[in-house]
């Protein structure tokens, strides 16, 4: 089979193989934290979202702006908040009532947190029942900065883009190495994933920086590169384990800028058809990817739950029973708060999109215009 072409890239409506990495990402976190294999390093799994959020966001936005011209950041951010905030305010709310209940709310670290997780500050917070969310403080500081950046930069430059992600990498590093002298655990390092996302989405955007990765989206050379990525994953223990300390810093986020890169690299040679992006699209995998963020959300209170009933249990068994019951309970989240509240935005932002269209006013249309329908199949044909 032949490689994917940028006009087949452009045509594509979503990206089956998302779906399958949201699931191994998420399901390597919780087995990391409940008992799995060390080896795993599943913390590495958070850096996976980074980038794929990274790459995804940029990438709707560079079609939105290919298909109307224009960015929409109230449509952006309607659309990122329907998504995100209900879900995690959900599980917050749960989190506080049942610390409360086991009079807890204080000793357990979630009481004082909680200024940080309405603030979306998570990542300076403590130790608490919540402290898995220090990634969505992240993650919504990016959602809030990054289109602003890309409108500021023009509708259609990309280079300028991709030099300002360059430059937010630059910044990140030399933060890093300011703040962790002063017994900071790096947290600026983390937008360096996401930034690896944006840099991936630019360049395969463009025809040119398409044609650069474009033999990795071969069927043989997307084997090539998991299999590869597969290493990575493994040496990431041994690797962090002999920079640990290096400049004060820890191992495992020293090791980050290379995971990232690797993880855009596959990212890269799943976005056309192959036997990896097959397995990563079967329905299993779908399954737990498009509830990949509530598991990621509910862990917590599965282990909890778990420890109640099954206080004996460790190790893999442990591990095995949370991510399970993390996933009845994610799969709860899903069907009653997520995809609700997703069909909800989209009605805002029809809704929003009717209002508009009415009160534009309208353009006297000339006697020699085009028919209607063959204009219609212009702007059809112009879509990606």
């Amino acid at each position: 089979m032949s490689s994917l072409t940028h006009a087949d890239y452009l045509a594509l409506r979503r990206f089956p193989a998302l779906d399958g990495l949201r699931a191994i990402a998420a399901v390597m976190v919780v087995v990391f934290h409940y008992g799995g294999p060390d080896w795993l390093q599943g913390w590495a799994g958070v850096q996976m979202f980074f980038v794929l959020s990274g790459f995804l966001i940029t990438t709707l936005m560079l079609r939105e702006e290919h298909r109307t011209g224009r960015i929409s950041l109230k449509e952006f951010y309607l659309r990122r908040g329907f998504r995100i905030l209900p879900v995690y305010l959900v599980v917050l709310f749960v989190t506080v009532v049942a610390s409360v209940v086991a009079g807890t709310f204080v000793s357990n670290g979630i009481g004082p947190a909680l200024k940080y997780f309405l603030t979306f500050t998570n990542e300076f917070a403590d130790r608490s029942p919540y402290d898995q969310s220090w990634s969505l403080g992240i993650e919504q500081k990016f959602y809030l900065v990054w289109p602003l950046v890309a409108v500021a930069l023009g509708t259609v430059v990309l280079k300028r883009r991709a030099g300002a992600a360059v430059l937010g990498m630059v910044l990140g590093l030399v933060v890093v190495n300011f703040t962790t002298s002063h017994n900071n655990p790096g947290w600026p390092l983390h937008y360096f994933p996401i930034l690896t996302g944006v840099l991936l989405a630019i360049a395969l955007h463009s025809r040119r920086g398409f044609d650069l990765v474009r033999p990795l989206t071969k069927p043989v050379a997307q084997v090539i590169v998991s299999i590869g990525f597969v290493g990575v994953q493994l040496s990431l223990k041994p690797i962090s384990h002999h920079l640990d300390g290096f400049n004060g810093i820890t191992g495992h986020v020293m090791v980050i800028p290379m995971y990232a890169v690797a993880t855009a690299v596959l990212l890269a040679a799943l976005v056309g058809p192959g036997p990896v992006t097959g397995f990563l699209s079967t329905k299993p995998m779908q399954y737990v990817g498009e509830r990949s963020y509530s598991l990621y959300l509910v862990q917590t209170i599965a282990a909890t739950v778990a420890a109640f009933f099954w206080p004996a249990l460790s190790g893999v068994g442990q591990s095995a029973v949370v991510t399970a019951m993390g996933l009845a309970l994610a799969g709860v989240l899903h069907k009653t708060v997520e995809i609700p509240m997703i069909d909800l935005g989209r009605r805002v932002i029809a809704r929003q999109r009717v209002r508009a269209q009415q009160g534009a006013p309208q353009a006297p249309t000339p006697q020699s215009a085009e028919p209607a329908s063959s204009r219609l199949a212009i702007i059809g044909q112009a879509q990606p």
